[in-house]
């Protein structure tokens, strides 16, 4: 697959534009996102963080409160950027154009990434096929979006000193591995060849924040840091971040309530005969002959969920959030009729040890 600069914008979840023009108002329901509907709690802040520029400081103190956060080795293989979507777009930029082969199917921003740079984009379908490529740049996502799916950590550790040995490197996205402890790549940060993005909003229920990370060896951490120039990250985004970052009590309690909530949406989508076949904890993947019908139903209802027009039996369903929506969801779930279908579990992370 080759994407070129006239590939189409990708159509995303969380786009209220799109919802309007096909049902004519706005979502009374948005589970179209991966977010967590049940935010970490905003503190007031100063004034000056409204008005001045970035401090320098606070930008180390937040590398340093994600560095402990992700556990990586050193804040120095960190780079910070205003959301993992900027890290997305800025990589391709920092290579020469060659060849990428990206493992899907997958979030479409890596490929359409990759292309508008340049590069020559190829879809595979497992990681051994990838390294077979020979393609210098590896692209992944762990979890995967939409499916879950949580490739073994040992396999893409090899890969990455694989492509190393290539003077490339393994890309993973970890956007959804806060929700999943133990699942994260950034204990292992620094080694060649790999470069690892984390998404700060989906987790702490923040996406408009705009905060992400990259970890990588510290001279390609500097070099991102570098293309994205000074006060990449806003100020409330540093104040924000600290703070979040370090409530470990607030993140282990919301772990705990995303996996129950996910339990719970899969009860609503089994009984309304859909197949549960992945997901996070963060949200679910179903498949049915009838998404589109049933896209449509829920749409008429207020309730936007995210669809594939390249995989038109899949629907992805966000969390409910106050008890409300989750009413909502199961009144129109319930007034659906569609074919009985058996439920698979999800699958969840691998269980290597943390640092095995």
């Amino acid at each position: 697959m080759t994407t070129d600069t006239h590939t189409p914008a990708i159509l995303h979840g969380g786009d209220s534009v799109v919802f309007r023009r096909l049902f004519g108002a706005d979502p009374v329901l948005d589970l179209s996102t991966g977010v967590n509907p049940a935010a970490w709690p905003l503190p007031s802040l100063p004034d000056a963080v409204w008005q001045l520029l970035p401090d320098r400081e606070r930008v180390e103190d937040l590398r340093r409160a994600a560095a402990a956060w992700l556990e990586a080795p050193s804040p120095a293989l960190l780079a910070l950027a205003p959301g993992s979507q900027a890290l997305i777009q800025l990589l391709p930029r920092l290579r020469p154009p060659g060849r990428v082969a990206v493992l899907g199917p997958t979030y479409a921003e890596h490929a359409r990434c990759w292309g508008l740079a340049g590069h020559r984009v190829e879809a595979v379908f497992s990681l051994e096929a990838a390294l077979a490529s020979g393609a210098p740049v590896i692209v992944t996502v762990r979890p995967n979006n939409p499916d879950g799916a949580v490739l073994p950590r040992r396999a893409l550790l090899d890969a990455a000193a694989i492509q190393a040995g290539r003077g490339g490197m393994l890309v993973v996205d970890e956007a959804f591995a806060d929700a999943l402890p133990g699942c994260s790549l950034a204990p292992w940060a620094g080694r060649p060849g790999l470069v690892i993005l984390r998404s700060f909003g989906k987790f702490f229920g923040l996406a408009g924040l705009r905060l992400g990370f990259l970890l990588a060896p510290a001279e390609t951490a500097a070099a991102v840091s570098a293309a994205l120039g000074p006060w990449a990250v806003a100020g409330p985004a540093l104040e924000i971040g600290i703070a979040a970052l370090a409530d470990t009590g607030w993140a282990a309690a919301t772990r705990a309530r995303l996996a129950r909530d996910a339990a719970r949406l899969d009860g609503l989508l089994t009984a309304a005969g859909l197949a549960v076949t992945g997901g996070t904890p963060l949200f679910r993947l179903v498949e049915s002959p009838g998404a589109p019908r049933l896209f449509r139903h829920l749409g008429q209802r207020g309730i936007a969920v995210r669809r594939f027009p390249e995989h038109p039996r899949r629907l992805r369903f966000g969390l409910p959030g106050i008890a409300s929506d989750w009413e909502l969801l199961a009144a129109a779930l319930a007034a659906f009729p569609a074919p009985g279908q058996a439920a698979r579990r999800a699958r969840s992370c691998d269980p290597d040890a943390k640092h095995g």
